[in-house]
């Protein structure tokens, strides 16, 4: 069985993954706990880590099923054929993801464009190259693993 990545329609990604579920196809939605401020209050949101992307795991032969979910776009291709993820991938971003533990980050010393190493956590020794740095959150580009990742800045005490 291969783990491929699913184009879903716009804000459909948990959507997609309960009709897998339902389906009996094993699916993959990374998601973050966000807090959203608005003018009037804070709430806490769960939002796609990968914005209309989801993973499914499944036989070659079993491909087309997947456009019997209504939510499902295309596959993401690469090289003209279905992106594949190895496990070992899927399972870096679960382990990152279950790591409540966020050291402190210190973004004054970097800026867009530079390349880092990660030194710590799941994406331990990956290559990432910073594409975006905001108040609160920084996008890095992982290359290898083909992957943008949006990483909420916070102090940890």
């Amino acid at each position: 069985m291969l783990w491929y990545v699913l184009f879903t329609k716009s804000q459909a990604e948990r959507r997609a993954a309960e009709f897998f579920e339902e389906m009996e196809i094993e699916v993959y939605c990374p998601v973050v706990t966000e807090v959203r401020q608005w003018s009037d209050r804070k709430k806490k949101v769960i939002t796609p880590l990968f914005k209309s992307y989801i993973f499914v795991n499944l036989e070659e032969k079993e491909r087309n099923r997947v456009f019997e979910n209504p939510y499902v776009v295309t596959f993401l291709y690469w090289l003209r054929k279905p992106a594949i993820v190895r496990d070992e991938e899927i399972q870096v971003i679960k382990e990152w993801l279950s790591n409540d533990q966020v050291d402190k980050i210190d973004v004054e010393k970097f800026s867009p464009g530079d390349e880092i190493t990660i030194n710590k956590g799941a994406l331990k020794d990956k290559k990432a190259i910073i594409q975006k740095i905001g108040k609160r959150r920084m996008r890095l580009v992982l290359p290898n693993l083909g992957f943008i990742v949006n990483v909420l800045i916070r102090d940890v005490v």
